[in-house]
């Protein structure tokens, strides 16, 4: 799949909890050929703006369940399907300003039959309102 591609436009938005933005969150698609199980999927970073974010910061959501990234190494009954959107939040007080803003999302997969990892990486514009 194109990089290009990766980002759902209408997916960028702050989180709220309780009234209070907790970070921001974005929704894109895995880059490979074909679904995968959450287990196989051993990182996700993302870069805003220049802003590298921590792992633990970093939380998954697929058909409405959340995990960490270090959840996602156990979790066999999930499978993230081709051309699926999944959410990814990223927990930053006071989440993005409003405005333009470049993300940096680098998907790696380490599929058990292939010998070696796939590291997927994509880049888009995106505006917060």
């Amino acid at each position: 799949m194109n990089p290009k591609y990766m980002f759902d436009p209408k997916g960028f938005k702050n989180v709220e909890k309780n009234g209070k933005v907790i970070g921001f969150q974005f929704d894109f698609k895995m880059q490979y050929y074909r679904g995968v199980t959450l287990s196989i999927i051993r990182n996700i970073e993302v870069n805003v703006d220049g802003e590298e974010f921590n792992r633990e910061d970093i939380r998954f959501t697929l058909e409405g369940d959340t995990f960490t990234l270090d959840e996602m190494e156990t979790v066999i009954t999930y499978r993230w399907k081709y051309g699926q959107y999944a959410t990814v939040t990223v927990l930053k007080d006071g989440g993005l300003a409003k405005g333009k803003h470049h993300i940096k999302a680098v998907q790696t997969i380490a599929p058990s039959y292939m010998p070696m990892i796939l590291v997927k990486p994509g880049e888009y514009d995106f505006e917060i309102v």
